[in-house]
């Protein structure tokens, strides 16, 4: 059987190299059997990264360059470039046009749109995006620079307006919900509009709490149940359809 068939859970967006105790980390998420990807922030953390999930069954890493991190990494763009043929998973990645970070968009825009080009003309890569306040611009770019039969988005955290999301579902993007989302009732409302076949759960942590500590991969059973309230379902069956959803993502 195939990992993502074992996995127990799946937490398509977590910082583990954020944690203290990174190795320790991938080996919790390993051990609990989540399939995780784990992303990066800025290429420069891609080795090591690399390194520690290269014989793992249940933890994957994703090669990203942070839009929030613009400022003074656009210049690694280059070297995210040189390690993109050593993975299929792409991330964090994208845009943010809050008020912190908006002073780099036209240079986010550069780079997110270098990334997806790499990505179409490599093909078959999956990528995890960053879209705050930013969703309509993420989308245009998507749909002009990365066909859906040459990759494959997943919006990580989006909290876009239902229009934009249904946009988001017809040109093919997956979404990862998390807790922090369905606490709102903006968020419930959105998480009850998407399409079923199209949800993922994630942590992003250590962004994220449960109980005080930071979120950890073993966490999305907690999201899952969350999901399963704002559906009216049950939690096995969107832990079952999770996991289905991301075999017809990863193959």
């Amino acid at each position: 059987m195939t990992e993502t068939a074992q996995a127990a859970g799946v937490d398509f967006h977590c910082h583990l190299d954020l944690y203290p105790d990174h190795e320790a980390a991938i080996a919790k998420a390993e051990a609990a059997r989540i399939y995780t990807l784990t992303v990066t922030t800025t290429p420069k953390a891609w080795a090591r990264n690399h390194e520690l999930t290269r014989h793992t069954r249940f933890v994957r890493a994703a090669l990203g360059l942070h839009p929030q991190l613009m400022s003074e990494r656009a210049a690694e763009l280059p070297l995210w470039e040189r390690h993109l043929p050593e993975t299929r998973y792409v991330g964090e990645v994208g845009l943010d046009a809050g008020p912190r970070f908006y002073k780099s968009l036209d240079t986010q825009k550069h780079v997110f749109r270098r990334v997806l080009q790499c990505c179409a003309e490599a093909g078959g890569k999956i990528l995890t995006v960053h879209s705050v306040r930013s969703a309509t611009q993420v989308l245009d770019m998507v749909e002009e620079h990365l066909p859906s039969d040459r990759g494959s988005v997943v919006l990580h955290w989006f909290t876009g307006s239902r229009s934009e999301a249904k946009r988001a579902a017809a040109l093919g993007c997956y979404f990862s919900i998390n807790a922090e989302m369905v606490r709102a009732d903006r968020g419930r409302a959105l998480v009850a509009e998407l399409p079923i076949d199209r949800i993922l759960t994630e942590t992003d942590g250590p962004f994220t709490q449960v109980d005080g500590r930071p979120s950890e991969p073993i966490d999305v059973k907690a999201t899952v149940a969350a999901i399963a309230g704002v559906l009216s379902l049950s939690p096995d069956s969107i832990a079952k359809k999770v996991r289905s959803n991301l075999r017809s993502l990863v193959g």
